[in-house]
């Protein structure tokens, strides 16, 4: 598996939403306790790095905010990644914007797998890790790298900002509220972060 890499635009984004989320002084305040650098608080600060760096900072970020909001850090982490998502579109590439437009024009039942292929063709430009499979009547998306468990060591999923994504992008595409599980995870030893969406009744 290639290094893990995460793109610029989506960072920036995530710090700035993070700012709002908790505002720019609790942001400081996170980075302090956990002695990295106050220039990870400004989203300008990831524009010239390269992803790989980019993709380190954005796991031991999100790490940092696990440790200083504890059990809280899921439900936070989890609106970032339901406002990333509209965020993404609204900034997407005129590519990006015809297949979200094409997927909006199909019935329903049929936007959910469409959707999620181009959620992971988003957040994956670079190196294609991100999946989409069919099971049965489910669907399964696979992180192959997965920036945010990078080095990451748990017993439970990490995922949190990717399960909001994943959350808000079949809402965006149906209306409607699904059973969404990350049933492995790399920061529990995994090989990939897996996270299956029931379907079926």
């Amino acid at each position: 598996m290639s290094e893990p890499t995460f793109p610029s635009p989506i960072m920036t984004k995530f710090v700035d939403m993070l700012s709002t989320e908790i505002g720019h002084e609790t942001v400081t305040a996170v980075l302090s306790k956990a002695g990295l650098p106050k220039e990870w608080a400004h989203p300008s600060h990831f524009i010239a790095l390269d992803e790989a760096r980019i993709a380190q900072a954005y796991s031991t970020l999100q790490a940092a905010i696990r440790t200083y909001y504890g059990r809280g850090a899921r439900g936070i982490l989890m609106r970032i990644g339901a406002k990333l998502w509209q965020g993404l579109l609204n900034d997407a590439s005129f590519g990006i914007k015809a297949q979200a437009a094409l997927i909006r024009g199909l019935p329903k039942s049929a936007r959910r797998k469409p959707a999620l292929e181009l959620l992971a063709r988003i957040l994956s430009a670079a190196n294609g890790s991100i999946t989409v499979h069919t099971q049965d009547l489910d669907l399964l998306l696979v992180d192959q790298a997965s920036a945010t468990a990078l080095n990451q060591s748990d017993n439970a999923p990490v995922c949190f900002v990717t399960f909001g994504l994943i959350r808000e992008c079949l809402y965006w595409a149906d209306g409607q509220e699904h059973d969404i599980e990350e049933r492995a995870c790399r920061a529990m030893g995994a090989h990939q972060c897996e996270f299956k969406i029931t379907i079926g009744g």
